[in-house]
């Protein structure tokens, strides 16, 4: 549930707190008054996209803050390691350049995660919805989501994606012979070019080691013999020294046996001063070389530079590039036979793919009948007394007779009067109609789903009279079940509130204000009032708004009387 809103420097709002309260809220005002505002300020703090034109005038930022209970969230929260002390606080704040940030509960978030964490706590109606209803191909995005059959829609999902899988190998394997001939050319002298220069994995790094230490081999060549004389080839050397030390080691320890210690440690000095000695002569003997192998070494740098910048891939990305060309040139010259045995594959894969649409179909249809049974109930209820709501089936024309969705395509139909054959929405339906049955569905609907708050944004277009007293007693009775929030300009909605919000705008020194305010009995009277006789308010029409209050508040204690 959405508690309380705090919004600074959005729009014509300079500054508003607004508490909410369960049940039914609505926001009546004067038309441009804000109340739409008060709405987008929520739909901003729930991460919907804003620009700049957002932020009040002369203004650097606009913040909107939200308070909601965390229940509904907790999962989400958990999972992106968010903590919450019993309240869920949403901030976004808007600069006048157009950036934004969001964060909940003092955490930064990305508007993809807000608009992610906003799915599990409002659903917001907007005065364009009703108009979707106009798009057919939407209609079974609605069945679907009251179907309920998560199980058929995955099923078929999976086998249409395998379906997809194999259509598309078959296609790439699928060329005329020109082409299949001029690929295999090409790959034929690829895989020729690669053969012969007989790579070698790490060939490269080594060739470059090699040529680095020929290249300065004299300087290399002078300090291993000059190592080599201290230690092993003049007269008077490191290890005949360290050899006669050891003599006179081993004779002191023989006399003194803690020195035994000492005789080892020379011993294992003569050991490594010989082994290192040898090491630089193995060493100097492999610094021999040609200029016939300086020449051969620098050729096939060059070469297996040429193939780099070829193939753009570096020599050690090479003999994997040879093992694919040979696998594509085996994939060409098998293709017939490999196209043979796909095709076998998608025509057993078409088979599932109807079975699974089938499954699903069938589910579709039950689901249909009890929606078109809902909806009507909630149509009467809503002063559409003759209503008939129906869901047509069309079959997917062609082959294979399916697509990403299913085997049939969905459409609803309807008739608001008596006698008059249901035809498509579309072209049946007023504004008023279009706003009703998008009213029933999110009721139908709202049993199934568990986001807390609903959002309606002037619900009641092209309503008024009788339809609009029921569209107002059915947002209260989805109130009774949820939080409401409604912006309305008919008195018949608005009686039917819990809390009744008076947005309202002033001017003062050449500035534009809105301010929100919460009504007390007399103060809805007086609202109620201007919107059934406008800026003349009498006596007939306060004592009208005193009855319609009192009709409220009967056909209330009724509703939870008969609960």
């Amino acid at each position: 549930m959405l508690n309380d809103l705090h919004i600074e420097n959005i729009a014509v709002i300079e500054r508003a707190d607004i508490s909410f309260s369960p049940g039914m809220n609505v926001l009546t005002g004067e038309t441009g008054a804000g109340k739409s505002i008060v709405i987008d300020a929520i739909g901003a703090v729930l991460g919907e996209r804003v620009s700049r034109e957002l932020v009040r005038g002369g203004a650097e930022k606009g913040l909107v803050t939200a308070s909601f209970d965390p229940a509904a969230a907790e999962d989400w929260l958990r999972d992106n390691e968010i903590d919450c002390d019993g309240e869920l606080i949403l901030q976004r704040r808007i600069s006048a350049d157009g950036k934004s940030s969001a964060r909940v509960c003092g955490v930064p978030v990305a508007a993809a995660q807000m608009k992610e964490l906003a799915a599990l706590l409002v659903d917001i109606h907007g005065q364009n919805d009703g108009r979707r209803l106009l798009d057919e191909s939407r209609h079974l995005d609605y069945l679907d989501r009251f179907g309920r059959y998560p199980d058929k829609l995955s099923a078929y999902a999976e086998q249409y994606g395998r379906y997809c899988g194999l259509k598309a190998e078959i296609a790439r394997l699928s060329m005329d012979e020109i082409e299949k001939e001029r690929l295999s050319d090409s790959l034929r002298y690829q895989i020729d070019e690669l053969e012969k220069a007989e790579l070698k994995a790490g060939e490269k790094e080594e060739l470059n080691a090699r040529r680095e230490l020929l290249r300065n081999a004299e300087k290399l060549t002078e300090a291993i013999d000059a190592a080599y004389a201290v230690l092993y080839g003049d007269e008077e050397n490191a290890v005949s020294m360290a050899q006669n030390a050891a003599f006179y080691a081993r004779r002191a320890a023989a006399i003194a046996e803690e020195l035994g210690e000492a005789e080892s440690s020379v011993n294992e000095a003569v050991f490594s001063l010989t082994n290192a000695a040898e090491l630089l002569s193995d060493f100097r003997g492999r610094l021999d070389f040609s200029p016939s192998e300086y020449d051969r070494m620098e050729s096939r740098l060059a070469l297996l530079s040429r193939l780099e910048r070829k193939y753009k891939r570096d020599a050690e990305e090479l003999p994997a590039y040879l093992q694919s060309c040979r696998a594509k040139l085996d994939e060409i010259e098998y293709a017939d036979e490999r196209l043979a045995k796909l095709e076998k594959e998608r025509q057993a894969q078409i088979e599932r793919c109807r079975d699974a649409a089938r499954a699903l179909s069938e589910a579709r249809h039950t689901a249909a009948e009890e929606l078109e049974k809902r909806i009507v109930r909630e149509l009467r209820e809503l002063n559409m007394p003759s209503v008939r709501f129906l869901v047509q089936f069309d079959p997917i024309p062609g082959e294979p007779g399916f697509t990403a969705e299913g085997m049939e395509q969905v459409c609803f139909l309807m008739s608001a009067n008596a006698g008059a054959e249901p035809g498509r929405i579309s072209r049946i339906a007023s504004g008023g109609e279009l706003s009703r049955i998008m009213l029933a569905m999110k009721n139908v609907f709202a049993e199934h789903d568990p986001v807390p708050t609903m959002i309606f944004d002037e619900i009641d277009t092209g309503v008024s009279g009788v339809a609009a007293q029921r569209v107002g007693e059915k947002l209260y009775n989805v109130s009774r079940g949820k939080q409401v929030l409604c912006v309305t300009h008919l008195p018949q909605i608005a009686a039917m509130a819990d809390a009744h919000l008076l947005v309202s705008k002033s001017e003062r020194a050449g500035q534009t204000y809105t301010e929100v305010e919460t009504l007390d009995h007399e103060g809805r009277k007086r609202e109620l009032a201007r919107l059934h006789g406008g800026e003349n308010v009498t006596l007939l029409t306060l004592a009208s708004a005193e009855e319609q209050l009192e009709a409220a508040q009967h056909y209330k204690t009724a509703a939870e009387v008969k609960a």
